[in-house]
C-alpha cells in the first residue's frame, strides 16, 4: 500500500470529497486507512459507570476508515500543496525510496 501512517492526504471521492487530513491507522490488509476528520459515523455506546462512578456512554462521533483508493497523497510544490501519486526508486544502497510522480521529490 502506497499510503502511510502521518501522511496528508486528500479525499478525492464521496461525501467528504477536497478535505484533507492525516492518516491515524493504515491496514493494509483491507486497504483501507483511517484518516483524521474524514468519514465521521456516530456510534451508540452502552451505558456504564467508570470507577469514580462517572456515566459514560451515548451516542460517540469518530472517524471510520475509508479504502485507500479513495484518497490521494498530498505535497508541497512551490508552496502550494497538491495531490500527487506514489512511485518508488532504489538508491545506490538499495533501499526502496517512496517518490512524488508530480513533483518528482522523495518523500
Amino acid at each position: 500500500m502506497k499510503i502511510k501512517k502521518g501522511d496528508l492526504v486528500q479525499v478525492i471521492t464521496g461525501k467528504d470529497k477536497g478535505k484533507q487530513g492525516k492518516v491515524i491507522v493504515a491496514y493494509p490488509r483491507e486497504d483501507r486507512v483511517l484518516v483524521e476528520g474524514v468519514n465521521r459515523v456516530k456510534k451508540h455506546t452502552k451505558a456504564g459507570q467508570t470507577a469514580r462512578g462517572s456515566k459514560t456512554g451515548g451516542i460517540v462521533t469518530t472517524e471510520a476508515p475509508i479504502h485507500v483508493s479513495n484518497v490521494a497523497l498530498v505535497v508541497e510544490q512551490d508552496g502550494k500543496k497538491v495531490t500527487t501519486r506514489v512511485g518508488y526508486r532504489f538508491d545506490d544502497e538499495g533501499n526502496k525510496i517512496r517518490v512524488a510522480k508530480r513533483t518528482g521529490e522523495d518523500i
